[in-house]
């Protein structure tokens, strides 16, 4: 299966789907994962956003990411493509496909061919949920804002998975991501690496942050990959209006 195959089914294979009677609008929020010809493809959804990264099991190399905006319409799931590593003409287009759920997996059709999709977790415990861009960041000895426009840098969580990806939709530039597995646990925010754009040595790497909440937004301290000192500020993307 070549690669842009596997992107055209994260195209379909997101979030809110109808279930088996074709009646009721699931809300699938949270993640989900498939594996294919020996690379895992794991999504993120928040209520409005999704995020997907794609990475070599065996190499443990960092293959594709792409997401952006979803809603639902009937039983049509409808995306709009902010960032795209491997079809960058689909970036600001409306994609339309119609998808089910049977016997609790998320199934959707391509080219006659159905495929299934695992939940790896709906959105619980999941403190930090949801799709977050960064706002300020700690600059000397004070904090820095950053306002978010066409160029971003987003955080999406669920209740167990992460991914961050900083690009720019209008030019269509995508300039890195990272994800994995994080955990939430007195005051600390800990990230579990499984995939990183960048450098493919930090895979398996676990990195331990301060983390609380001010006026409902998101302060995250410590130091990155790099040993580098990180004392940022995440602000949730819906009450930002972008």
């Amino acid at each position: 299966m070549s690669m842009k195959t596997i992107f055209s089914i994260l195209f379909v294979a997101w979030l809110a789907v109808f279930n088996e009677s074709g009646k009721a609008p699931l809300n699938l929020v949270g993640a989900w994962q498939r594996d294919v010809d020996g690379n895992r493809i794991t999504m993120i959804c928040s209520d409005k956003f999704f995020a997907a990264g794609v990475y070599s099991l065996n190499e443990e190399k960092f293959v594709g990411a792409c997401g952006g905006r979803w809603r639902v319409e009937g039983n049509t799931f409808i995306e709009v493509h902010e960032f795209n590593t491997m079809e960058s003409d689909n970036i600001g287009k409306e994609l339309r496909t119609e998808v089910e759920i049977k016997k609790g997996e998320l199934i959707f059709t391509m080219n006659g061919k159905k495929e299934a999709w695992t939940r790896i977790d709906d959105g619980t415990p999941g403190k930090l949920a949801g799709a977050w861009l960064i706002t300020s960041r700690k600059v000397g000895e004070g904090m820095q804002a950053i306002t978010p426009g066409a160029r971003k840098t987003m955080k999406i969580l669920s209740g167990k998975q992460f991914q961050w990806i900083a690009y720019n939709s209008e030019t269509k530039e995508f300039f890195g991501t990272g994800g994995g597995t994080y955990t939430t646990e007195n005051g600390k925010y800990t990230e579990n690496i499984q995939f990183f754009s960048r450098d493919n040595s930090r895979v398996g790497a676990s990195l331990q942050f301060d983390f609380s909440m001010e006026d409902g937004r998101w302060r995250h301290k410590g130091f990155s990959s790099k040993g580098d000192p990180i004392d940022e500020v995440w602000t949730k993307r819906e009450t930002l209006g972008l």
